[in-house]
């Protein structure tokens, strides 16, 4: 099995906020690959091409995923 990548994981300025706790963090620091996590469940990690992140981030932009509606 291949080792997994050491990713660095950055918070939203949001979320910096030491009374915010449960905050996504993602990582862009491997080449290619962009990792999601949640603050509160570090150990289950989500990895996606970075086209793929650029698809998402464009869908969630437009109102694609709003839950508000």
């Amino acid at each position: 099995m291949a080792k997994r990548p050491e990713f660095a994981f950055v918070k939203t300025q949001a979320c910096r906020d030491p009374q915010v706790n449960n905050c996504p963090e993602v990582a862009t620091n491997v080449p290619g690959i962009v990792a999601i996590r949640d603050s509160q469940n570090p150990d289950h990690v989500l990895t996606m091409s970075a086209e793929d992140w650029t698809t998402l981030a464009v869908a969630v932009k437009a109102g694609e995923y709003d839950l508000t509606i």
